[in-house]
């Protein structure tokens, strides 16, 4: 027989698109799987639907819990699971039939603990057909190196992948936080021997116009957090070729971040001076490991001495290289 899959899906206010992400896991080619659905304190219809699914197919499993947040129910799942490889699926998004299939089939085809694959935005329609199909490998190391490429999307969420249940033994998703995939996945990686990366678009992340164009959010700053976590991680377990581009990347999110605080939140001072703190830090941490690009240093010192100049001139090179 297969290896059973442990599917888990939060469910929380998507009582409009729920019906649609069950169909497409239940429609799955692979069909040796549980199906985990942890209604985490829905307070619309969700409740019923997935109890309604329950009755309808004996794969499916119903928690009903308190509101925890996503990591929580996430966390949930984890525990209940008793697959030898577990999933993850936001219940407002949907998979092609073959996404379980072709993730089992790299695993079990190439040796790894784990797989990834493409994934597309959608609004309802069948998932765009996207990549080569091909498989490539990559050892734990590559895969953190994998976070900080022009791709590395792909990398860093949790659901666009099937893991080794083993995996998450000592993991589990940090309660109270949004982008908490930022603050695990890199531990993930950190015990992987191999993994296999499907080029193959097989995930539909569902998205409206409202969650394209929402204004800033203050919780934002969890991901300041995970990303001071994830430098201090990669050093001290000796990632040292990593470090010039984990603290590039996290000097230009904290940017990011600081700049919406600042027009969102101008009574944020605390925590604009604390990114300011860790942009400053940067420029020496940096030091043991090479150094930034010229540009790119000088941009920094500019922003700690005068954000809004920074701005204004980074503003001009985004405008400019939109005309080429």
């Amino acid at each position: 027989m297969k290896d059973l899959i442990s599917v888990i899906i939060p469910v929380f206010r998507v009582e409009a698109y729920l019906r649609r992400c069950l169909d497409s896991v239940l429609g799955q080619t692979y069909e040796n799987m549980e199906i985990i659905l942890v209604d985490d304190g829905s307070d619309d219809g969700c409740p019923a639907i997935c109890d309604e699914y329950a009755r309808k197919d004996s794969r499916v499993k119903v928690i009903h819990q308190k509101n925890a947040g996503l990591s929580g129910a996430r966390n949930t799942g984890i525990g209940q699971a008793e697959g030898r490889y577990l999933a993850f699926v936001d219940s407002d998004d949907y998979l092609v039939p073959e996404f379980l299939e072709r993730l089992h089939e790299a695993c079990a085809e190439t040796g790894s603990d784990m797989s990834v694959c493409r994934w597309e935005y959608v609004k309802g329609e069948p998932v765009p057909q996207r990549g080569t199909g091909e498989v490539k490998t990559f050892t734990g190391r590559q895969m953190l190196a994998n976070l900080y490429i022009s791709d590395g999307a792909y990398f860093v969420v949790a659901w666009n992948k099937l893991y080794k249940r083993e995996l998450f033994e000592k993991i589990r998703y940090p309660l109270g936080r949004i982008h908490e995939d930022e603050a695990t996945t890199y531990r993930i990686y950190h015990q992987v021997r191999q993994a296999a990366y499907v080029d193959a678009s097989l995930y539909g992340y569902f998205v409206t116009p409202s969650s394209i164009t929402r204004g800033f959010n203050p919780r934002r700053l969890d991901w300041v957090t995970a990303g001071a976590e994830r430098i201090d991680f990669l050093e001290q377990k000796g990632y040292t070729e990593l470090m010039v581009r984990a603290l590039q990347a996290f000097a230009d999110g904290s940017i990011d971040i600081y700049f919406g605080l600042r027009d969102e939140m101008p009574e944020s001072g605390k925590e604009q001076e604390w990114i300011r703190g860790l942009i400053r830090r940067g420029l020496k941490r940096v030091k043991p490991y090479g150094r930034f690009p010229l540009r790119t240093e000088i941009g920094y010192r500019l922003f700690l001495a005068c954000p809004g100049i920074y701005r204004r001139l980074l503003e001009r090179v985004k405008s400019e290289n939109g005309k080429q």
